[in-house]
């Protein structure tokens, strides 16, 4: 904890002097134009991997990057999607997985959760990507990791579409949607592509906006 409050007597005294204007700015309103899902894994820092600003992202975190899908009951995670997509009016959303992930350790082998009623029961939300991999033989444990993880990725952006704010705005292609794999040990970020029906680099996925630069 002596770590944390030091780190913010740091912000303080240097990032937030410096950046004044900005937090001036954001004391008065936001309006991130990304709606960035992910792992709420301590090893995955959103603003870090994409080197943006406060107020540069909209993020939303659980464990395992889990979207439940859609109902009219009263939840939080619809509030949050609805709040982002309706009043902030992002313009991309980002469905972030990533290596090593305990969530879908979890899927994968649900009886070593068996005690962690709470964590059982989230996980169900990812089964169906555990069923899909668990069908097909892999050369090692970790390939078959990153396996669900990707799976749970697209499993999760399905539910991501049962949503109303989202299903709006993707009827008038006012909005987009995005798979990300990120591999912790190799600092590797990999991009879902409809086209091949595969993850690539996200230097292959996005070339032309890179190009662009």
């Amino acid at each position: 904890m002596k770590k944390i409050v030091l780190g913010f007597k740091q912000f303080q005294s240097s990032y937030f002097k410096k950046n004044k204007t900005l937090f001036s700015q954001l004391a008065k309103q936001q309006s991130p134009e990304i709606l960035f899902i992910t792992c709420s894994d301590s090893r995955i820092d959103p603003n870090l991997l994409t080197q943006t600003e406060p107020g540069e992202l909209f993020v939303i975190r659980n464990a395992g990057n889990i979207i439940p899908p859609y109902t009219k009951s009263k939840c939080g995670f619809a509030a949050s999607i609805e709040f982002a997509v309706q009043v902030i009016g992002v313009k991309h959303v980002i469905v972030c997985g990533h290596s090593d992930c305990g969530a879908m350790k979890g899927a994968l082998h649900p009886s070593k959760i068996s005690k962690l009623t709470d964590v059982k029961n989230w996980l169900d939300y990812s089964k169906g990507a555990a069923e899909k991999v668990k069908s097909k033989n892999y050369k090692t444990a970790i390939n078959q990791l990153h396996e669900v993880a990707k799976q749970n990725i697209l499993l999760q952006i399905h539910n991501l579409r049962s949503y109303p704010a989202i299903s709006q705005k993707l009827a008038v292609d006012t909005l987009d949607i995005h798979g990300w794999f990120y591999d912790i040990g190799h600092g590797l970020m990999e991009s879902y592509d409809s086209s091949v029906d595969n993850f690539i680099t996200l230097d292959m996925m996005y070339s032309k906006l890179i190009e662009e630069r």
